[in-house]
C-alpha cells in the first residue's frame, strides 16, 4: 500500500530548497535534491547537469550570490501533484549586483526590477529532482535599461506589478 499523496509535504520540500538557497546554505539546498538532478534557468539557458554539475552552478552563481538585501518573492499560485510542483510568482529586487544566471556578463545598474516566474519543480522520493525556471527577461532588460520597448511587443515591470495585484 502506498502512502497517500500530501500535498503539503511536497510543498514543503521545495519550501526547504528555497529557504536554503535564500540563506546561502549550499549543503541544504544540495540535500533537498535527488542523487541525478538538473537545473535550467530558460531564458538564460544556465544550469547544471547531474549532482556535481548542479553543485557547480549553485556554489557559483546563486546560492549565497543572487539575491540582493532587498529581494521579495511573492507567490501567485502553486499546482502541487505528487511529482511536480509549478510555482508562479513575482520576484523583486534592485539591480545592485551582477546576477550570473539571470543577467550573465550586465553590471549592476542599481535600477528596480519586477518580473513574473515560473518554477517548475520534479519531485521524487522527497527530493527535488530538477527545476526549470522561466521568467519575463524582456521586462527585465526594459527595466534595466538594456532594451528599448518603443515598437516593440514587450512590457516593463507593470505585467508582473499586475499579476502580483490579480492575486492578492
Amino acid at each position: 500500500m502506498t502512502a497517500a499523496f500530501d500535498p503539503e509535504a511536497t510543498r514543503a520540500i521545495l519550501q526547504k530548497h528555497v529557504d536554503a538557497e535564500l540563506a546561502g546554505d549550499l549543503e541544504t539546498t544540495m540535500a533537498t535534491m535527488t542523487a541525478n538532478p538538473h537545473l535550467i534557468n530558460v531564458p538564460t539557458n544556465v544550469g547544471g547537469e547531474g549532482k556535481e554539475g548542479v553543485l557547480n552552478f549553485y556554489r557559483d552563481h546563486l546560492v549565497g550570490k543572487f539575491f540582493p538585501p532587498d529581494v521579495e518573492m511573492a507567490p501567485v499560485s502553486a499546482t502541487i501533484a505528487e511529482n511536480r510542483i509549478v510555482d508562479e510568482l513575482v520576484i523583486s529586487f534592485t539591480h545592485t549586483q551582477e546576477i550570473a544566471w539571470m543577467l550573465p556578463g550586465v553590471a549592476p545598474t542599481n535600477k528596480p526590477v519586477s518580473a513574473a516566474f515560473v518554477v517548475i519543480a520534479g519531485v521524487e522520493d522527497g527530493k527535488i529532482s530538477y527545476e526549470h525556471i522561466y521568467w519575463d527577461q524582456a521586462s527585465v532588460l526594459v527595466q534595466i535599461g538594456l532594451l528599448d520597448p518603443t515598437g516593440l511587443p514587450v512590457m516593463d515591470g507593470t505585467n508582473a506589478k499586475r499579476l502580483r495585484a490579480m492575486s492578492s
